[in-house]
């Protein structure tokens, strides 16, 4: 059975060291969050991750969900067990305010989590993961009185979330969606439509389901102008908070899908379901993005996630299977053969993994900084610059780190030759399971066209030009520093395609659409490559401090995996411009007919 160790020590080390996380008590909710509380914190995580989730992950793969012929959902054995745990170890309101009964520590903190239950067990931690989604809109979009009534029990994890977005017909462009809501003339409305592919719509795991639906208002402008979000509880709440008569929604069927298997994905079907308006008519899709960009954030996470659990494991497989000699002679010369961890190309294969992890891990946690940032300073300016890393690194985390979590599954499954396409070995769950990463919130495609066509000029390039400047900062501070030069010299090199690739964008891109759209994947992955090399000059920075205080082996690995990604990952950035450049002439010169 495939194994799991949480990276609590790496956590760690971006958060003190890299990013100075417990120097920002400044920040609201952060002098809470001591150094001592944090370290408690990520270890009993771990422990949850590891003890209680990880063992469940096979389960859930081989039995998968059920609907029974009552419309309820039955999840895989012990995932109702798992998800108690999950919730009785007060996770699930870990960064919701303590007014609600959460814990109010930084997004950070929570960020760090779901990484660690999402290599142990991605569909049982979308269940919380979900609901931390719909907690956070109606956070920000919910009446007072909303809020009173939906946080606290969601907060205990007795009530579940979801966010009921696509309809058959109706996936990216959700201007065309069908449900309709009728006023009911008490301030509620009647839902009536149909939503396919949501995760978590219907199970087991608790008491009442509280569903967040986009949907019509009858008379309401066409296209995405005319899109209202609603709350829709699977048992209506009576007075006292208790719950009450079933509501108009119910499961009509399961997908059968490829993986994710113990999570339940329906086809939800609202029959005159009662509903109430969060936020303001017309204004769904502004409330609905809340929870939309806190998915796609988590996304990546599962895409780093996958890619971390399977390397793990590639890694204990390499150390223990014997296959052939070592090209410079026996490793091993009392076994029969090496072990395969002495074979340059496995080593290869293993350090592209290890190095885009810790880097993505970092770049993901400085993400979640920015957003604690964003909600918590009370500095205008800080809050502007930390939304505007937001806005642009969101579908670059969503988009790269899901692309390259599914590529690295299956380089992990690899190395085990036949045995990793066998189901007993597990490497095929982790990479099936990746897989759906790339597509749900947003398919990858349309996170590049986002930040190109959105992101990037947004207030006139502000937040890419403020980013470039940080890098190209932060190379002209430590460039004359010898250690750090196989960091730095590459990373100018990096950023130089970038701000190629950007001027030819502004340039060639913006007056011929084609152009932009051929070359959008390519870019995103391009601004990925950079900010992960970023994230390694930042992370070099802080293990030489270390190494300055006292030799440090962890210290010294870090460093060589940081040099191999400068070395091997990082010019990667050459041929993305290349491509760019090529621009959309041969991608669109066929007629339809010649495919």
């Amino acid at each position: 059975m495939p194994s799991y160790r949480a990276p609590v020590e790496n956590v760690q080390f971006l958060l003190n060291d890299v990013f100075a996380f417990h120097g920002r008590n400044n920040l609201r909710g952060f002098s809470d969050a001591s150094p001592d509380l944090i370290q408690a914190v990520l270890a009993e995580g771990a422990k949850l991750a590891e003890a209680v989730l990880t063992p469940l992950n096979a389960v859930g793969d081989k039995q998968g969900c059920t609907r029974n012929a009552d419309g309820s959902v039955s999840t895989p054995r012990g995932f109702k067990a798992g998800y108690d745990a999950y919730a009785e170890g007060g996770w699930m309101g870990i960064s919701v305010p303590e007014e609600y009964g959460g814990q109010g520590l930084p997004h950070t903190i929570n960020t760090a989590i779901s990484e660690f239950t999402s290599s142990a067990n991605l569909a049982l931690a979308m269940y919380p993961g979900l609901t931390q989604g719909a907690m956070a809109a109606l956070l920000v979009h919910g009446s007072e009185d909303q809020k009173a009534t939906y946080l606290p029990r969601m907060v205990e994890g007795a009530w579940t979330g979801t966010m009921n977005l696509t309809e058959p017909h109706c996936g990216t462009d959700l201007g065309l969606l069908k449900t309709k809501a009728v006023p009911n003339g008490d301030g509620s409305y009647s839902l009536t439509g149909t939503k396919i592919f949501i995760s978590a719509g219907e199970h087991d795991l608790s008491e009442n389901i509280i569903h967040l639906v986009i949907a019509r208002i009858e008379g309401a402008p066409a296209g995405t102008k005319g899109i209202s979000l609603f709350v829709v509880p699977k048992f209506l709440v009576n007075d006292d908070g208790s719950v009450g008569d079933r509501n108009g929604v119910s499961c009509g069927s399961l997908e059968h899908k490829m993986g994710i298997h113990g999570n339940s994905t329906c086809v939800m079907n609202y029959d005159d379901a009662k509903g109430w308006l969060v936020g303001q008519e017309n204004r769904g899709l502004a409330a609905m993005f809340v929870m939309m960009n806190e998915a796609r954030l988590a996304v990546g996470v599962q895409g780093l996630a996958q890619s971390e659990v399977a390397y793990q494991n590639a890694v204990a497989y390499a150390k223990d299977r014997l296959q052939g000699r070592a090209l410079t002679g026996a490793k091993a010369p009392d076994k029969a053969a090496d072990p395969i961890i002495v074979h340059p190309d496995v080593r290869r294969t293993l350090m592209g993994i290890r190095a885009f992890n810790e880097a993505a891990r970092a770049l993901v946690l400085w993400t979640a900084l920015q957003a604690d940032i964003g909600h918590r300073s009370d500095d205008a300016a800080e809050r502007q610059k930390a939304d505007d890393h937001m806005g642009l690194m969101t579908p670059v985390v969503k988009g790269v780190l899901t692309d390259r979590g599914f590529a690295n599954a299956v380089e992990a499954q690899q190395l085990f030759g036949g045995h990793g396409y066998i189901e007993e070995w597990g490497m095929s769950q982790f990479v099936r399971d990746a897989r759906i990463a790339m597509i749900y919130e947003g398919a990858n495609g349309i996170q590049a066209m986002d930040l190109i066509g959105r992101k990037l000029p947004k207030d006139g390039g502000r937040a890419m030009m403020g980013l470039l400047a940080e890098i190209q900062t932060f190379i002209k501070d430590h460039d004359e520093e010898p250690a750090m030069k196989p960091f730095t010299g590459p990373l100018q090199a990096g950023l130089n395609d970038l701000q190629g690739a950007t001027m030819w964008f502004m340039q060639n891109a913006f007056a011929k659409p084609d152009n932009a759209g051929a070359s959008a994947t390519d870019y995103m992955h391009l601004l990925g490559l950079v900010a992960m090399g970023y994230m390694w000059g930042r992370i070099a920075k802080a293990a030489l401090a270390r190494i300055a205080d006292g030799p440090a082996q962890d210290m010294d690995d870090k460093l060589v995996t940081g040099r191999f990604y400068m070395e091997r990952i990082l010019p990667e950035t050459a041929m993305r411009l290349v491509r760019i450049k090529a621009g959309a002439e041969t991608t669109m010169a066929l007629s339809a007919e010649a495919f």
